[in-house]
């Protein structure tokens, strides 16, 4: 299955972004070895040397490490990987706040608004797009 990326930031850093999410949801386990860095371009579609950048990028905030000949891996360290699902979710929030506000929602409305649709929807149920 290739991924979809979109116009508005580079490949390298929306796979950065798409392999940090796959590890803070569990698609990715701690200590899970991940696939080559060209089996894993192939799989995203994209040119090896733009994921070995990504992964790179990921390698220098610890959430992952690379054993010389065995390849790449996910932290072990639950606190790296909960910092990241924390800045990933602020992130989240403020797209949220950001389209609510450019759709003329005050945040007091805008958290009514969403309140309501967790309500109607019953909660929203796990969904893991990266599985």
């Amino acid at each position: 299955m290739r991924w979809e990326f979109h116009g508005d930031a580079p490949i390298h850093a929306q796979v950065t972004e798409r392999i940090e999410r796959m590890i803070v949801s569990g698609a990715l386990k701690p200590g899970e070895r991940l696939p080559s860095v060209r089996s894993f371009a192939l799989e995203a579609g994209i040119n090896p040397n733009t994921m070995q950048k990504a992964l790179n990028e990921l390698e220098r905030g610890g959430l992952i490490y690379s054993q010389r000949t065995a390849g790449n891996f996910v932290t072990n360290d639950p606190q790296t990987i909960a910092a990241v699902r924390e800045s990933l979710a602020a992130q989240t929030i403020r797209q949220y706040l950001r389209g609510m506000t450019e759709l003329g929602y005050s945040p007091e409305e805008a958290e009514a608004r969403l309140r309501a649709q967790l309500q109607s929807e019953g909660g929203i149920e796990h969904a893991n797009p990266e599985l």
